[in-house]
């Protein structure tokens, strides 16, 4: 039997699974001072609290094909997961990475699968493939399996604060002022383009966090998984957990710690929610 390997960029928050071989490609931070590279070894909160402190530009870089390439390592066939490509590069460099490794070994594999998103919503798509894997699902039908998964979820997002998109060049300085301001936080979701899509701003976390459960009850929530992921923020994932528990009893939530890239782009006190449309 031929050895099925899935591998995610850095945004998808996972650092291994438990029944098939992973790898992460980590995607990298800049700014002139530093470089934080989102790998196993990245210490989340120092770099979390240099932000907080931080005033100037700053980047992010997608993973280089070598980065793919070591992830690759010697599987015969490689699934591929990124971040969306309306936000990094990453989707083409994975896919330019699929034919340099098919090139030089014709014997083996590589699919590139695009989320359109990021955080949790890419780590359900991983999640979804080891379970097919695992079942037996052949190399030849994953791909299609995960598109028609891939639209059957959904990300969400509630921001206090948008200082590293600014920084980034994402949105502009007076549109990320509004955040913070007077507790005013952002709602939004992941297109189905693959951009980031402001939804709605709300004043304070409570009413935030009750802005994002109609948002979920309106996206067909009910008895599917859902996702939390939390950049410094436990006390506001657990009281969605409990308004969503309350809401869909059949729903299934798992609360997670964002890693480097989506901690730098949540920023302390965001929430990034995917989810299963069901």
């Amino acid at each position: 039997m031929r050895n099925i390997k899935i591998v995610a960029d850095s945004s998808a928050n996972i650092l291994a699974l438990k029944t098939v071989s992973f790898a992460v490609a980590p995607l990298k931070i800049h700014t002139s001072e530093r470089e934080f590279v989102d790998n196993e070894a990245l210490d989340v909160q120092d770099m979390i609290s240099y932000f907080d402190a931080y005033s100037g530009r700053s980047k992010t870089s997608c993973p280089n094909p070598s980065d793919w390439l070591a992830a690759f390592d010697e599987a015969e066939d490689v699934v591929c997961v990124t971040i969306t490509s309306g936000l990094s590069g990453s989707y083409n460099a994975a896919c330019a990475t699929k034919a340099m490794y098919e090139a030089e070994h014709p014997d083996r594999r590589v699919c590139v699968i695009d989320s359109l998103s990021a955080g949790p919503e890419p780590a359900l798509i991983v999640e979804k493939l080891e379970e097919w894997i695992t079942e037996g699902v052949p190399y030849e039908e994953l791909k299609t399996k995960a598109e028609a998964y891939k639209a059957s979820t959904g990300l969400l997002f509630v921001l206090a604060s948008l200082k590293n998109f600014a920084a980034n060049g994402r949105v502009s300085p007076s549109v990320a002022k509004i955040a913070g301001f007077l507790g005013i936080r952002v709602v939004g979701k992941a297109s189905d383009a693959g951009d980031l899509e402001p939804l709605a701003k709300c004043r304070g976390e409570e009413r935030s966090l009750g802005t994002m459960l109609t948002f979920l009850k309106a996206e067909g929530v009910c008895k599917g998984r859902v996702r939390i992921a939390h950049c410094q923020n436990e006390k506001a994932a657990k009281q969605l957990t409990e308004k969503i528990q309350s809401e869909f009893p059949l729903a299934c939530v798992e609360i997670e710690e964002c890693r480097g890239l989506c901690s730098y782009y949540a920023e302390r006190g965001g929430l990034l929610v995917g989810f299963e449309k069901w």
